[in-house]
């Protein structure tokens, strides 16, 4: 019988390193792909499970995991804040050198130009990206692929039907039955997404 992630968690806590790797392994591809569909940079995404997964380690060690649903929401929301981590140093990390000042065609605007999505825009993005992905959740299983291919990984129709093997027809029809299906479960819950 296949063991809870409750249980991997509590052997694991009494010292079974094997429950670990089970809940590890359990999980592994949901969590990636959720922190992939993020921040669509496959090496920043693997430094950023990584780090995820060692912060689990660390916080299941210290008895810091509160059973307050599935596992793997509460690693999600573990790996969701270390990206948004990411995004705020990275907005911090943007400094001048001097030799910036000896190069005559220096400008000051060169400073100041606002990158193309500055961190509140970018954190705005990942909580619109959140919701999306759970309001995905309550669609049928063909129609969350296509949207996810479509809005998260960016693919064209035509490669969205070459990668499910479908015809661009039946593509187009799911994502257009898939966006009527999201419109029809933001106006029964009330959900707006704005930037």
């Amino acid at each position: 019988m296949k063991s809870t992630d409750s249980l991997l968690i509590s052997l694991y806590q009494k010292g079974d390193e094997e429950a670990l790797s089970t809940l590890i392994h359990r999980h592994q591809r949901d969590l990636f792909t959720f922190i992939l569909y993020k921040i669509n940079d496959q090496d920043l995404a693997n430094d950023v499970f990584q780090d995820t997964f060692i912060k689990i380690i660390v916080m299941l060690k210290e008895g810091r995991y509160n059973e307050e649903g599935k596992f793997i929401l509460w690693a999600k929301r573990i790996a969701q804040n270390l990206i948004i981590d990411h995004f705020r140093a990275k907005a911090k990390n943007v400094k001048v050198s001097e030799t910036t000042f000896d190069n005559d065609e220096f400008s000051i605007f060169d400073l100041i130009r606002e990158p193309s999505e500055n961190i509140e825009d970018q954190l705005v993005s990942l909580q619109i990206q959140e919701d999306l992905l759970k309001m995905l959740q309550f669609l049928p299983e063909n129609q969350q692929e296509v949207i996810k291919l479509r809005f998260f990984d960016g693919l064209s129709f035509k490669e969205i039907a070459e990668h499910t093997d479908m015809s661009i027809n039946t593509t187009l029809g799911r994502v257009r039955y898939a966006l009527i299906n999201l419109r029809k479960i933001m106006e029964e819950n009330n959900i707006i997404l704005t930037r």
